[in-house]
C-alpha cells in the first residue's frame, strides 16, 4: 500500500515563535498527519502554550540547538516518515501528501518543498524575501520543509556542532553517501520571516556565515570553495538589481556580504 500522510510525523523546532506557530501548526493539523511534535528551544514567549493549543506534543531541546532539536523530534516520532518543518513555513491543503508522493515515486532519500518567501512591509523583510525568491540557493536542498524516512534521518544524523549551516553539512554528507536529495518544483510552500528589521537580517547573515566558516574548518580544502559564495551571491544580486532597475536592493546585498564574512570569520575561529 502506498504511504499516506497518516504515516508522517511533523517535527517543528521552535524558539520564540508564538506569532508563527498558529498558521504553521494549523496547516499541519489539517494534513491528517500521525502526529505533530514541537521541539521548543527554551522559548521565553508563549510558544509552548500555542503549540499545545494546536494539538502538538511539546518537547524541549534543553538549549542544545537546532540540530539536536531535529534529532530529538525524529527519535520521538513513531511513524515511518518524518516531515521536518520550520515554524515559519505554511503548507497549503494537499501539499504534504503531494510532497510525500513525489519523494516516494522519485525514489528520493529526502525531498524538500520549494519555497515561496514572503516578507514584511519594511525594507529588510522585502529584501530578504526578494533575495530568497531570486537567489540560486532556492534550489539547494535543505531542512526547511523536508520529508524523509525516519530511519534514513536517524542513520544520517544531524551534526550538533552546527548551530547554523547544518543543512549544508547534511547535504554534503548525504551526497558523499550516494543518497538522492532534491527540491520540489511542483510543491512550493509559503516561507515567512519572523521579523522585518535590520537586526533580524544581520542575525541571519551572521548565522549563515558562521555555518560556512564551520564547514570550511570541518572539511578543509573541500570546504574552501564556500568562502567565495557570499561575494558571488552579492555580486549577482547587485548586477540583477541594476539590470532590472531596482537599485534599492544594492544596500541589502552589501550588508549581506559583510555580515556573512563577519560570521564566517567567527566560524573559522571556533
Amino acid at each position: 500500500m502506498a504511504p499516506s500522510t497518516a504515516d508522517i510525523t511533523a517535527v517543528v523546532p521552535a524558539r520564540n515563535a508564538e506569532d508563527l506557530l498558529p498558521r504553521c501548526l494549523a496547516a499541519l493539523r489539517a494534513s491528517n498527519l500521525a502526529e505533530v511534535i514541537v521541539v521548543d528551544g527554551l522559548s521565553t514567549d508563549r510558544s509552548r502554550e500555542v503549540a499545545r493549543s494546536q494539538g502538538a506534543r511539546v518537547l524541549s531541546d534543553e538549549g542544545r540547538g537546532l540540530p539536536w532539536a531535529r534529532t530529538l523530534g525524529t527519535r520521538e516520532a513513531g511513524s515511518r516518515y518524518v516531515l521536518l518543518v520550520d515554524a515559519d513555513v505554511v503548507f497549503a491543503e494537499g501539499q504534504v501528501a503531494a510532497l510525500l508522493h513525489e519523494c516516494v515515486s522519485g525514489r528520493y532519500d529526502a525531498l524538500q518543498a520549494g519555497l515561496r518567501s514572503v516578507g514584511g512591509p519594511g525594507y529588510w523583510g522585502r529584501a530578504l524575501a526578494h533575495h530568497h525568491r531570486t537567489g540560486r540557493s532556492r534550489r539547494w536542498f535543505g531542512l526547511v520543509a523536508t520529508v524523509a524516512e525516519r530511519e534514513v534521518m536517524l542513520r544520517t544524523g544531524f551534526d550538533e556542532r552546527f548551530r547554523s549551516g547544518e543543512d549544508i553539512e547534511l547535504r554534503w554528507r548525504m551526497r558523499r553517501a550516494g543518497m538522492r536529495t532534491g527540491v520540489s518544483e511542483t510543491v512550493v510552500v509559503e516561507h515567512r520571516f519572523a521579523a522585518d528589521t535590520y537586526a533580524f537580517a544581520r542575525d541571519q547573515f551572521l548565522m549563515d556565515g558562521f555555518g560556512m566558516g564551520r564547514m570550511i574548518r570541518t572539511n578543509g580544502w573541500r570546504g574552501v570553495r564556500l568562502a567565495v559564495l557570499p561575494a558571488a551571491a552579492a555580486a549577482r544580486g547587485v548586477l540583477l538589481s541594476l539590470v532590472h532597475r531596482e537599485p534599492r536592493w544594492v544596500p541589502y546585498y552589501a550588508a549581506f556580504c559583510g555580515g556573512n564574512y563577519a560570521g564566517m570569520l567567527q566560524g573559522l575561529r571556533r
